[in-house]
């Protein structure tokens, strides 16, 4: 392991070494590359990210970590002259182009050659010139610096630049502000012409963004600008607009402060050849007329069907299709209160989420007496959407698989803008492992229905309009969905059910309360677990051929269609008898009976009756946005609503006093999850990632465990990328399970993504985390979490990647190594598996956090 790190820091500096004397192969004698920038403001080196964004030239980028300045190189790797070298080689000897074309034809000849010229501009369009200093760039970078300090407060700011050129052809530019003292804010007055602005305004001037003895800075000025407008657009003044305000700043003797006049004009009448400033007023609405089946060939046409409901005028060129409350309870515009932006706003948001109509036209149509009509046209979507999908798979258990996944959807159901979605699963494949040799080709099959229905409402017998009021766009779902499985390991038939409420109380919170949520899971076929779980068979087969439970050259034997019996079975129970055979040591009993706990869990039959509730906050302003956070919150509660009435409706209770329901014992626990993940923008397409999650499932009261489908697992493209999927853990135990889950985890993830050239980006990545079992029924050693001691088993991977941008998704290949692997004995726990041999390879699709 030692030799391999040095050879590969050997390699790495010998390439550094090389590539940084190639790196200015194209930079003639009187040219120099631009090799570092400093600013320094007030005699101190500044480093922050904003100022390095102003400067007009960086130097050329370079991976991180390593100094190598990758995309250089690639352009240096382009001929500057392609045409005349291609030419020169044509013509280096007598007849050699002649001869090609014979060869090749002329044709093919005129392709080749094509295709080196096209080679040649794609190295340039990779790569990157070398950034050569430019004076005329340096000081339009001076000028945006010195904009940048006044625009914060510094108008005295005094800004300049020197250029240090080395003989190597290599050059350092240092940018120098000196500040002075900042101008602070004075008095602050108010020319107002129109009274009702006016009045407005006294009672939100306290919020303002300019205040006096606070530092100038241009932003404030624009938004205090932004949140006045907006205000008073909210405040029934129809015809406001933020052209009507303006600002003027008096810096004149003022001993470095500043004061300030806000000055909000009268409203600007046009005529022909003269403009009249008159008083603006307040604007009510008088009526809300809503148009259900507009499009443009209707126009013109009379009604033929009308509605007035809660204030509301419906009108339709057919029949009106759709329940009045339906449309209404998307409306935030009232007959008879004032105008607002806001209610304008939040109507075409509504409306665009009931999935039901195109984008929606909002007019109003303004009267003398200073009401408003709003008018909103509506043009319906099909009401019925058909969809049909198919896929061809292959995986490492099945050699080949069809299947078929259509779809409907159909809007406004019920009539009130509800939206009803069947979706079916049908699929047949050709397992590779097959239970029986008689069985056909495509022995493996599923099939499945989901049913959907969205309701743009809080779907409840209650008035919820106080606690979750309609501007947070409520909605209820409803699904039922059933597959069954056959030949895909123990077979299974499942069936789940879920009611829940979603609403939105702002752009960055969604909130989601599931009322129940059911889910049947019935395994079919559990005489075929060690078909699946081959691990658990071999190690109890060697137990077994260890003690002579059969002959030398016997196995235990799975079932199959020539011998139905299951030795491996009769095996545990041999072994787990109440009298102990003397030929089985005590760690081979604690072994059976680990497999059989393992077996009893993975076999046995789950019904699931939850209710849940989740809280995640979202601060991405858009999806380009890389400084960022996002929170998510769960907690679930599941069967206590079972356990509290099992004696009233008369449930009867297992050998193990669980009671049962559908002969199934009903799972009974509380899981709660925290999710955190945190970006930073480090400029130059440079992004550091993390993500962190802690996640607890607690049994209690009618189970001892948790469900298998509500474990957490470890390892995985998403996860700690240096184990595969379900391979880590639980904890320190040295399991070989080819599933391995727990009731606590712990992650960590913190990840440095940087432009390699073009769209293909790399990474650095560190990943730690583990899972174990705590306060349930697994007693095995260094699976538990028993103190703060057992942090000592996380584990820590890291690695490298590629990730390929194609803009509607990004491509990802991650390598993890295990750098530190808690299975392994504490002396062998560091770098001992970090190589190749071991890596585990990630392909995945987006980033994994």
């Amino acid at each position: 392991m030692k030799l391999q790190f040095k050879t590969i820091l050997i390699l790495l500096g010998g390439f550094i070494c090389i590539t940084a004397c190639n790196s200015l192969k194209r930079v003639s004698d009187d040219e120099h590359v631009l090799s570092e920038n400093t600013i320094l403001v007030n005699g101190e080196k500044e480093s922050n990210e904003t100022l390095n964004n102003l400067l007009y030239q960086k130097p050329n980028t370079k991976i991180p970590f390593l100094g190598v300045p990758l995309r250089l190189h690639i352009y240096n790797l382009a001929r500057p002259n392609i045409d005349s070298i291609i030419n020169a080689n044509l013509n280096r000897r007598p007849k050699k182009k002649e001869r090609l074309e014979n060869f090749l034809s002329k044709k093919q000849l005129d392709k080749f050659l094509e295709s080196k010229r096209d080679f040649n501009a794609w190295l340039k369009k990779t790569g990157e010139a070398p950034v050569l200093v430019n004076e005329l760039k340096t000081q339009k970078s001076v000028t945006r610096l010195n904009s940048y300090y006044i625009n914060n407060g510094w108008l005295d700011v005094k800004t300049d630049y020197e250029i240090t050129k080395t003989d190597d052809k290599r050059a350092k530019v240092a940018y120098k502000v000196e500040t002075g003292k900042p101008f602070l804010i004075d008095t602050i007055t108010e020319n107002i012409k129109s009274p009702i602005i006016d009045t407005i305004y006294q009672k939100i001037k306290k919020d303002a963004l300019i205040k006096s003895n606070e530092q100038y800075k241009t932003v404030n000025f624009e938004q205090e600008r932004e949140r006045l407008a907006t205000i008073i657009r909210n405040s029934g003044v129809y015809h406001f607009s933020q052209d009507y305000i303006t600002m003027d700043i008096d810096t004149i003797g003022t001993n470095k402060k500043m004061n300030v006049g806000i000055n909000i004009l009268n409203r600007a009448i046009r005529n022909q050849d003269s403009i009249t400033r008159v008083p603006f007023k307040i604007y009510t609405i008088r009526d809300v007329n809503i148009i259900t089946d507009y499009s443009f060939e209707n126009r013109g046409k009379p009604f033929l069907d009308s509605i007035k409901y809660n204030g509301y005028n419906i009108y339709a060129y057919d029949k009106i299709k759709y329940r009045p409350r339906a449309l209404t309870d998307a409306m935030f515009t009232n007959a008879g209160t004032i105008f607002k932006d806001l209610d304008r706003t939040r109507t075409y948001r509504h409306l665009n989420e009931l999935r039901t109509f195109k984008y929606p036209n909002i007019e109003y149509y303004e009267h003398e007496d200073n009401t408003l009509t709003d008018t909103i046209r509506l043009t319906p979507l099909k009401k019925f959407n058909f969809g049909f999908s198919a896929d061809v798979s292959q995986s490492n258990i099945q050699n080949f698989g069809f299947s078929l996944n259509p779809s409907l959807q159909i809007r406004n159901i019920f009539r009130g803008a509800e939206t009803f979605q069947i979706s079916g699963i049908a699929s047949i494949g050709s397992s590779k492992d097959k239970n029986n040799i008689d069985d056909p080709f495509f022995d493996i099959n599923e099939y499945g229905l989901d049913l959907k229905l969205t309701i743009p409402r809080l779907f409840s017998p209650f008035y919820t309009e106080r606690i979750i009021p309609k501007y947070m766009s409520p909605s209820t779902n409803i699904s039922l969905s059933s597959t069954s499985q056959t030949n895909i390991g123990l077979d299974k038939e499942t069936f789940s059910g879920a009611f829940n409420f979603n609403w939105q109380p702002n752009k960055k919170v969604t909130n989601r309360l599931d009322i129940f949520n059911i889910q049947y899971i019935n395994n079919l076929n559990i005489k075929n677990y060690f078909r699946v779980y081959t691990t658990s068979f071999t190690t109890l087969n060697n137990i077994a051929q260890e003690v002579g439970y059969v002959g030398p050259d016997e196995e235990l034997n799975i079932p199959n269609s020539d011998n139905p019996n299951n030795q491996a079975d009769e095996f545990i129970a041999y072994a787990l008898a109440d009298t102990t055979p003397t030929e089985l040591s005590t760690d081979q009993v604690s072994t059976i009976q680990a497999i059989d706990e393992r077996k009893t869990r993975l076999t046995e039959n789950n019904l699931i009756l939850s209710s849940s509730f989740s809280f995640t906050k979202d601060g991405r302003t858009n999806i380009f946005d890389e400084n960022f956070s996002i929170f998510k919150f769960k907690v679930e509660l599941a069967g206590n609503i079972l356990a509290s009435t099992a004696d009233l409706i008369g449930l009867q209770k297992d050998s193990q006093d669980r009671y049962e329901l559908l002969d199934v014992a009903f799972s009974q626990y509380i899981k709660t999850e925290f999710d955190y993940t945190r970006h930073w923008s480090l400029g130059n397409k440079n992004v550091l990632a993390m993500h962190s999650f802690l996640g607890i499932a607690v049994p209690y009261g009618n189970s001892t465990s948790i469900p298998f489908s509500k474990s957490f697992f470890a390892g995985g493209p998403n996860d700690n990328r240096a184990w595969t999927a379900y391979s880590l853990g639980p904890g320190s135990s040295q399991t070989t399970n080819e599933f391995n889950e727990a009731n606590l985890k712990l992650g960590l993830n913190l990840e440095h993504r940087f432009n390699l050239f073009g769209n293909l980006n790399g990474a650095f990545f560190v990943d730690a985390g583990n899972i174990w079992n705590v306060f349930d029924d697994v007693e095995t050693e260094g699976a538990t979490f028993d103190n703060f001691s057992s942090l000592k088993d996380i584990a820590i991977g890291s690695g490298l990647g590629l990730r390929y941008d194609f803009s509607f998704f990004v491509f990802r290949f991650d390598v993890g190594f295990k750098t530190y692997n808690p299975a392994n004995e504490t002396q062998n726990r560091w770098f001992n598996e970090y190589n190749f041999t071991n890596a585990v390879y990630n392909i995945g699709i987006n980033y994994p956090f």
